[in-house]
């Protein structure tokens, strides 16, 4: 480093003045290379034109934290202009508090609110999955748990590269997707389960995009009385800053800087010190002691230390509250002595909270505390006016404008939709159905996920109604979507899914992200859940590149015209740009956390078949839409076109698939998505151990395996009770819906024909087998 950018102070601990206004452009970029603060030429620019107004130099703690409050990853400087005219602003009547918080608050009843919050930690993960993964579980129910509520329920959409990719192929600097699979679960296994937080819905998907950069997006799901709902500001001048919590220390410095640009082959010894580390012992005493600091009403504000650490969180509250701040930095409690200022501000070491409280109740939250045996130190106050004065013992060491300081940068990047050139080839018709079948069942994107999910506890607390795998006992299945009760004395429910399918998106961004939206309602509506929210994680990879922005504006687009057709809003999310490494970007990944209000919980239904001669119905039109389907890729076909999302029915679907579930007159619902009806009736038959016996001839004049694999969306397989068939028709007609009768139930076989043609006679055991044991084998 060069001795001329960073001035030493005359004082006993470490403190530099960076020599900003001495520096031309070579040395600004120098300087922000050096110190790994993340600023480009242009913020290094407007950071030096800001002090030369001042007349002084700014401090290492000063422009450190400048870095940290402008990156991508904090202020969103190139997605938010973006978000307000896409998925923003859905007006509905259950908004209580909607993209206005780190996690969005819409009404469950009279008196109560869910909170939900959705995120990523992707880089971290890549590096070390077992931390990355964890801390991102830690982060997660810190935002649900600022906002006054009790997590109830966690979910984890996961993304990674093909189990089966050769070894010798693997990148330098990246991890086989078999170890990173392993420690992300192991990670997010135990923290929730040590926090006593069941995993109770998520998704597991591979593509080989995502070798070098897997995904791992988290969630979270709370229950809040409406009057204890908490805000991420102070109450006004005088309000007491309360750290509670971890230890500050050097883990997760640059957190978010790091998260801001590409991964490259040397990220793994570069960024490692960048990857926080959890600990769930201390989150269960922090999240307890917190909530009953605001039930007792002693709280006035609250707010995670999440991404920066304490350079984000001071700031955004005091200015949230129309204040400034005073914070004294020795106060904190560190993990080791000798840590600098410019590390303790902007440290991203975990298990911390910062309340707002008025004087008046220090005494009995830092009493609290003590009694839950949890740390927490007063260390500063809100003040009159926009500014943020630190000091360390009793050197002031920032002095800022909060406008400034918290604004950040707002880019207005090119950007280009590249439409992809796809050579379309039709595969020849299967040989073998019944092969093809096998194949598909035991494809990794279809396989069961019961490796993942048994190792989660999705019983804890009690809460949940409808579980993942659900099945006849003692037996696994495809479930659509968890159910949870979360309040006492209530029969109302959640629903809760999350999906996307890259296939498609990377085919076509706005009608792929169209389609993630209406597999979420499928899955919601399959259990008896009306669409209520969405909340959106969205992972795409650099956005300086104008075609990945291109991508990112048409997937955001796509989202915000279904989500908004059918009046079910946005309440949060995040975007997580720069996933890419040299071999490219990863496929855009716009993941949607589905939330479904359940009237009755008593009316749910799962997708295991139950009953011997029961009739088994299709709900939908099928297409010849292939494009993205695991049946050409395995077959070797070819297709541009990605399944479409018909709006009017759509909206019209969940109103008569919820009418038929409210009249009790089905036994089984279950959505047809990757593998097609093919895949959706071996499912229910596994899940139930119950065959059936189908007939595909009334879908026209389409190939059988059209039929049989199509991926085309707005569908459901449902098995009707004996003697309610007629009343299933008519309700069906009344909302001007296609339906077929497929053939009934039955048996220990699935038997699917196409008029005289028989093309699948499987036994239930032998697609068990395949179905069950993939992941199991591959994983070891």
């Amino acid at each position: 480093m060069n001795p001329d950018h960073y001035i030493k102070r005359d004082v006993h601990f470490p403190l530099y003045d960076i020599n900003l206004l001495n520096a031309d452009d070579e040395a600004l970029q120098t300087i922000a290379d050096e110190t790994a603060a993340g600023h480009d030429l242009n913020e290094m620019k407007r950071v030096k034109e800001y002090f030369t107004k001042l007349g002084r130099n700014p401090t290492d703690v000063e422009f450190q934290a400048l870095g940290q409050a402008w990156s991508e990853h904090s202020c969103y400087k190139t997605s938010k202009p973006i978000l307000k005219n896409t998925i923003f602003n859905i007006d509905a009547p259950q908004n209580i508090l909607v993209i206005k918080e780190d996690a969005g608050v819409l009404e469950f009843d009279d008196e109560h609110a869910y909170v939900v919050a959705l995120e990523s930690h992707n880089h971290p993960s890549a590096i070390e999955p077992y931390g990355g993964a964890a801390t991102g579980i830690g982060g997660i129910l810190r935002d649900v748990v600022w906002m006054g509520a009790q997590p109830v329920a966690l979910v984890d959409p996961l993304f990674f590269g093909s189990l089966d990719y050769p070894m010798d192929e693997v990148p330098k600097g990246v991890k086989h997707p078999t170890y990173l699979l392993s420690g992300v679960v192991d990670g997010i296994r135990d923290y929730g389960n040590r926090v006593g937080i069941p995993t109770v819905a998520g998704q597991v998907t591979f593509h080989n995009s995502y070798i070098g950069n897997c995904l791992v997006n988290v969630g979270c799901i709370g229950i809040v009385e409406k009057k204890h709902i908490i805000r991420s500001r102070v109450s006004g001048p005088g309000d007491v800053f309360i750290y509670a919590g971890g230890r500050t220390g050097r883990d997760g410095i640059h957190g978010v800087t790091f998260a801001s640009a590409d991964l490259h082959e040397e990220s793994d010894t570069e960024s490692r010190g960048a990857v926080q580390l959890g600990d769930p012992i201390t989150k269960e005493p922090l999240i307890h002691a917190c909530l009953e600091a605001v039930e007792k009403g002693l709280v006035s504000g609250m707010k995670d230390f999440g991404g920066g650490g304490l350079s984000s969180v001071v700031g955004e509250m005091a200015l949230h509250g129309g204040c400034g701040c005073e914070i004294e930095l020795d106060r904190v409690p560190t993990k080791e002595e000798g840590v600098a200022p410019w590390e303790i501000w902007i440290s991203e070491s975990q298990e911390r909270m910062m309340l707002a409280v008025r004087p008046e109740n220090v005494e009995k939250v830092l009493r609290l505390f003590a009694d839950w045996d949890v740390e927490a130190v007063p260390i500063g106050r809100s003040v009159v006016g926009k500014n943020i004065t630190i000091t360390y013992c009793n050197t002031k060491v920032l002095e800022l404008d909060l406008e400034f300081y918290t604004g950040g940068p707002e880019y207005d990047r090119p950007y280009e939709f590249a439409p992809r050139d796809v050579q379309e080839r039709m595969p020849e018709e299967p040989a073998d159905y019944n092969e093809m079948l096998l194949k598909l069942l035991c494809e990794e994107n279809i396989a069961c996920k019961g490796w993942v999910v048994h190792q989660y506890d999705h019983e804890v607390r009690g809460k949940t109604v409808i579980k993942p795998l659900q099945a006849k006992l003692g037996l696994e299945g495809h479930g659509d979507a968890a159910v949870i009760k979360p309040v006492e004395n209530s029969w109302k429910g959640l629903a809760i899914s999350c999906d996307i399918n890259p296939r498609y998106t990377l085919l076509d961004p706005y009608h792929g992200s169209m389609c993630a939206i209406d597999e979420n309602c499928r899955n919601l509506v399959a259990v008896g859940g009306r669409p209520h929210s969405f909340a959106d994680c969205l992972n795409f990879g650099n956005p300086e590149n104008p075609e990945t922005l291109g991508d990112f504006v048409e997937s955001t687009r796509g989202l915000g015209d279904v989500a908004r057709f059918l009046s079910v809003p946005f309440s949060s999310g995040n975007v997580s740009f720069y996933n890419e490494t040299l071999n490219g970007p990863i496929p855009p990944t716009p993941t949607i956390l589905g939330i479904g209000l359940v009237e009755d919980i008593r009316k749910c239904v799962t997708s295991d078949m139950k009953v011997e001669d029961e009739a088994v119905y299709l709900v939908g039109q099928t297409f010849e839409e292939m494009g993205g389907s695991i049946y050409y890729e395995i077959a070797g076909g070819c297709s541009g076109d990605a399944p479409m999302v018909d709006l009017d029915n759509l909206k019209n679907s969940i109103e008569g698939m919820l009418d038929l579930i409210d009249k009790e007159l089905v036994s089984a619902v279950h959505d047809p998505s990757e593998g097609g009806l093919g895949v959706a009736l071996a499912e229910m038959a596994l899940a139930g151990d119950l065959g059936a016996d189908v007939d595909l001839s009334a879908l026209g004049k389409m190939r059988s395996d059209i039929k049989l694999f199509s991926e085309s969306q707005t569908r459901w397989i449902v098995e009707v009770r004996s003697g309610k068939e007629g009343t299933f028709e008519r309700v069906l007609n009344s909302y001007g819906l296609s339906f077929l009768r497929l053939g009934t139930t039955g048996g220990k076989n699935l038997i699917i024909r196409d008029g005289k043609k028989e093309l699948v006679n499987l036994p239930l055991k032998r697609m068990r087998e395949v179905w069950e044991g993939t992941l199991h084998e591959k994983m070891g």
